[in-house]
């Protein structure tokens, strides 16, 4: 009897220990990761979608005498791959439904709660509930603005009233770069409504921008805000109006002239000098919509904000006939992709816009890079042009080669799961250790080339970070394991990546996540009047603004996530996403290019044999107009033949598209 007390007593003793290691180090139930992240993040062999799981790999292991997790060891050294080494392709696996009571739970714990919770079937009625409440919440944010804030950029939810540029501050680039006085979140979020098939409200709020917006503003803005904002929200509004099928309904607008398109090519006219006088072909990153590139602009540009104008520039380019605008943003594309590293293929974050050198050697998928990789990949599949694929193969391998940490695989083997850290783009080395959440963005980016098991594990990284917090800090120390910065301004990356997900695996996990997230914003950030920015992500403090994101891109997603019977979701692969979440039908006439005629690559002839010219750097040559509407270009502004092209264009614009 005397050993079974002794083994019963060690039994305790053992129990008591763990129950104590819980409470000290928060390692209690949650729903949160098992053990804080970099040091035991450890997925289990995870179960494949049809098989039995294989076998636990136990405790994470690490190579003899190196300490500390695997993401802090250079490229090359354990389960990291060596520069050299091709970055593995995996096929588009799913991972199973049983590892999820691990990633979400605790090995002690068991899976079945988990399994029960996150991989059981989610009901048609709570799937229901989530897209009105998607839609209420979009609907909430967007009625307010109109009330308390229209004319005006942005709403502040808090106090009920609008926000437009900080003209006392010309300096507060926070809110400069991105306001120019032209109704901002109105236009942000035109193609949200007709996603959500609210005809009435969208023609109600197309008519409102065509009377009412103007570009003829004394507004400095940031060239890439702009674009991607308001410039591709016009053009995706565009598309929709003159789309022959209206798959989400009727949306055509009565005696539309094209208005919209008109105001397209206006705004970007009015953002063409910041690609004059520049030595290099990079914009400078802010112009006054007015004057033009301010006279004490910076001459330094990160570039995502450079590089990432390709899509909505060669939308406008294409549908015009007019090269221009396709031209500048692709050769700003061209000549950061000729500074990348001859050692590793990086990019840095900042450069030089006038002498080539890299201000910023800083290399990550977060802030300064992140859609310059996004818009590699969305302007091949909708220009169809072989040298925007091939420089996005090359991105991706050199990322894969010295921004990827972690064991090889998600699915299998030890060591850490990946992650992506920040290197010096010169010699690949560790520079700091955290992430940022807009790297969130990467999964839904890996889901469209098809690295669905990496994408799977990198995604859950950062939901394991929204379940700690309720939200994604817009700075996370992987190694402290705590937020480096602590605000969360709405911001929409992870629900896109959760979107793409499950529209690659159909797995309900997803759903979860998005319930998960849709519950998190109606409880931390709902105020009086909208949504509001939360200043700090563990006391849930908030900030009075509601950037225009929030209802182009978050309500967007959500929405989407739930609305099974979604068009976008019927039409197979015709639709896209900008970098801003505006919708994009893919089809042959955004692959045509009509000015071949006219222009090649370097002069000659095009592939008929016909004499063709290509415009020269020194050619082009811009006036800012000071009207708001141009219905035909001024052909002062071009040294291009434009009239023919473009009047023949305008003619078939309906048909064509």
């Amino acid at each position: 009897m005397q050993w079974r007390a002794l083994v019963l007593g060690l039994v305790l003793l053992r129990l008591g220990l763990h129950g104590v290691l819980w409470l000290v180090f928060g390692l209690g139930p949650s729903m949160g990761f098992y053990q804080r992240f970099p040091l035991s993040f450890g997925f289990q062999r995870l179960r494949s979608p049809d098989g039995p799981a294989s076998p636990a790999s136990g405790p994470v292991g690490r190579p003899e005498g190196l300490s500390g997790p695997s993401w802090l060891q250079p490229p090359g050294t354990g389960a990291a791959r060596g520069p050299q080494q091709a970055p593995r392709r995996p096929g588009p696996g799913v991972c199973g439904p049983a590892h999820w009571g691990y990633v979400l739970g605790g090995r002690d714990r068991g899976p079945d709660e988990y399994e029960k919770r996150y991989s059981g079937a989610f009901p048609p009625q709570l799937r229901a509930q989530m897209r009105d409440l998607a839609r209420g919440m979009f609907v909430f944010g967007y009625d307010n603005y109109m009330a308390h804030a229209f004319p005006q950029d942005e709403l502040n939810p808090i106090h009920c009233r609008g926000r437009g540029p900080d003209r006392g501050d010309p300096s507060n680039l926070n809110i400069n770069d991105v306001l120019g006085n032209y109704s901002l979140t109105l236009v942000d979020a035109l193609d949200t409504l007709a996603i959500m098939g609210n005809s009435s409200e969208f023609q109600k709020a197309v008519k409102l921008v065509i009377n009412t917006v103007s570009f003829d503003r004394d507004s400095t803005v940031q060239v890439f805000e702009a674009t991607i904002r308001v410039l591709g929200s016009l053009l995706s509004a565009h598309r929709i109006i003159t789309d022959s099928k209206q798959p989400f309904g009727d949306m055509t607008i009565k005696d539309y002239d094209n208005e919209l398109l008109y105001m397209a090519h206006d705004l970007a006219v009015r953002l063409l000098p910041a690609f004059e006088n520049t030595k290099t072909g990079i914009p400078y990153p802010r112009v006054n919509l007015k004057t033009g590139v301010p006279p004490d602009s910076n001459n330094e540009t990160c570039t995502a904000g450079a590089g990432s104008l390709l899509v909505e520039f060669g939308i406008l380019s294409r549908l015009l006939g007019d090269s221009t605008f396709e031209w500048v943003a692709r050769r700003a594309v061209k000549a950061l992709w000729n500074l990348r590293s001859n050692d590793t293929g990086l990019l840095g974050n900042v450069v030089n816009i006038q002498t080539g050198h890299w201000v910023g050697k800083q290399s990550g998928l977060g802030a300064g890079l992140d859609s310059f990789y996004e818009y590699l990949l969305k302007s091949y599949i909708l220009f169809g042009e072989k040298e925007d694929l091939e420089m996005f193969n090359a991105a991706y391998q050199s990322i894969q080669n010295y921004l990827r940490r972690g064991r090889e695989a998600c699915n299998e083997g030890e060591g850490d799961p990946p992650l992506y850290v920040n290197v010096n783009m010169f010699s690949g080395q560790l520079m700091n250790t955290w992430i940022d959440s807009l790297q969130a963005f990467f999964p839904g980016l890996q889901v469209l080339i098809g690295d669905v098991e990496d994408a799977i594990c990198l995604h859950a990284f950062y939901y394991a970070i929204w379940k700690r917090y309720g939200a994604l800090p817009e700075r996370y120390n992987w190694q402290l394991q705590a937020p480096d910065v602590l605000f969360y301004p709405l911001r929409p990356e992870l629900v896109e990546s959760t979107y793409l997900l499950y529209q690659a695996t159909k797995n309900p996990f997803y759903l979860h996540v998005g319930m998960d997230i849709l519950q998190s914003l109606e409880k931390y950030t709902k105020v009086k009047c909208g949504y509001a920015t939360l200043h700090h992500v563990i006391d849930k403090s908030t900030e009075d603004r509601m950037e225009s994101f929030f209802l182009s891109e978050t309500c967007k997603y959500l929405y989407l996530l739930f609305d099974e019977d979604n068009p976008v979701h019927k039409s197979g692969t015709r639709y896209m996403f900008t970098t801003e979440g505006h919708i994009i039908s893919v089809d042959e006439h955004l692959r045509e290019l009509p000015w071949k005629e006219f222009f090649s690559e370097e002069g000659g002839q095009d592939q008929e044999g016909k004499s063709v010219h290509r415009l020269k750097p020194h050619e082009l040559k811009v006036i800012n107009s000071s009207s708001n509407c141009n219905r035909v270009p001024d052909e002062r502004r071009y040294s291009l033949p434009l009239k023919s092209i473009y009047m023949r264009q305008i003619d078939q614009m309906v048909g064509l598209i």
